[in-house]
């Protein structure tokens, strides 16, 4: 029990239930060190609970003996109604009191009560509901908010989405789905996977199975752009298909379109292909807790590679080929290029105008001819005429 411990905390937002009676309840998404990712439903009431607890077990960093030792976070106690409004608002106080929990010496962040509090129970995985009562709201934590945590969602009506094929879970954080479920997606990841509740059962499941309601989805995804930017690979891949790409770690691409399935379209000099993008980082940054993630993870799968898929749209999903972005990027690479030529050329003609008006301007003037002896006696002085008489 004592190798387990949780690294990171995120509150996604609040859900309002209406079985047994009207109550709120938070939603966290815990990571733990062995790389699984859980969601979990508490009641501030029973944070609160947890908070008191804590203190008890350690009364120095808790500031009970002396406030300049506190270390413990502060927790505001619950009011005698805890209203929508109340949710709400504490949002922004709760985000910061996971932070610092979680960022708190091993002693405390990794004891068994705060473990104990945040693991996965039966209820989080089967919430108690009535079918005689309505569904419960959502109400999502927008990530901006975070630094404003009065500006959130109001109710969220979540996105529905259609599994096009049967997909079997490879671990217990993600979900099995049948063809035709139809899934509220609570996440949407780059990486490719998100996060879906369906009646009781929620969990991760690859993009590519998924289809919106109205339509094919190329409508929710960036246009191609063929200026491309760059990223680093954090994850060698070797190529399955024929038109994805053989990369390794700590190469330098370019992206020029990202899928929403996960799977990006990037350049490596003048060759195009699909690559996973949860394998890749942008060009920059810094994120070294990702590279240990990646040794666990597998990329979603694509959705050329799915059998027996079932849509309900009559047209199709459009792709654009690879040899379509290879001739783009090649117009485009063709046209950058040209652009530096004319740049340098236009710096080259500026250089030889300066180096022209420079030499000319460091050239000697001419020497006047000597004016003849008449000349001198018919025009200058009397003291000068004398000098050549």
């Amino acid at each position: 029990m004592g190798d387990v411990f949780i690294r990171h905390i995120e509150l996604l937002g609040y859900e309002k239930r209406f079985f047994p009676s009207q109550h709120y309840v938070y939603m966290f998404l815990v990571k733990w060190n062995d790389l699984s990712e859980k969601l979990v439903y508490r009641r501030f009431t029973e944070i609160y609970e947890f908070h008191k607890a804590l203190k008890e077990m350690f009364p120095i960093e808790s500031g009970d003996i002396n406030m300049e030792n506190r270390i413990i976070p502060h927790l505001p106690a619950p009011k005698w109604f805890d209203g929508q409004r109340s949710t709400q608002n504490r949002q922004g106080t709760l985000t910061e009191y996971c932070y610092t929990l979680v960022n708190l010496p091993h002693k405390i962040s990794r004891c068994l009560h705060v473990v104990s509090f945040f693991k996965v129970r039966p209820d989080d995985m089967n919430p108690v509901t009535d079918s005689q009562i309505k569904k419960p709201e959502v109400f999502l934590l927008l990530k901006d908010a975070k630094k404003s945590p009065t500006d959130i969602t109001g109710p969220i009506v979540l996105q529905t989405y259609r599994a096009i094929a049967d997909y079997e879970k490879s671990s217990r954080s993600e979900m099995a789905l049948n063809a035709g479920d139809m899934v509220d997606v609570v996440e949407k990841s780059e990486s490719g996977w998100w996060f879906c509740q369906l009646k009781n059962k929620r969990g991760w499941v690859p993009a590519a199975f998924l289809e919106p309601m109205d339509g094919p989805d190329e409508s929710e995804e960036q246009e191609p752009n063929y200026a491309g930017e760059q990223y680093v690979v954090l994850k060698s891949y070797t190529a399955v298909e024929e038109d994805e790409l053989t990369l390794r770690e700590g190469d330098t691409i370019e992206v020029i379109h990202k899928l929403l399935d996960g799977w990006w379209v990037i350049r490596k000099d003048e060759t195009t292909g699909y690559y996973p993008s949860m394998y890749l980082q942008k060009a920059g940054d810094t994120n070294t807790s990702m590279k240990s993630e990646l040794r666990n993870r597998t990329a979603p799968p694509r959705r050329s590679t799915i059998r027996n898929v079932k849509s309900i749209h009559k047209q199709s999903r459009k792709q654009i080929s690879q040899e379509t972005y290879r001739r783009n990027s090649r117009k485009y690479i063709q046209s950058r290029q040209n652009m530096k030529e004319n740049f340098q050329n236009k710096a080259n003609v500026i250089i030889e105008k300066n180096e022209e008006e420079e030499n000319t301007s460091k050239a000697q003037p001419a020497v006047p001819p000597r004016p003849s002896k008449d000349l001198i006696l018919n025009r200058c002085t009397e003291s000068t005429r004398r000098k050549i008489l």
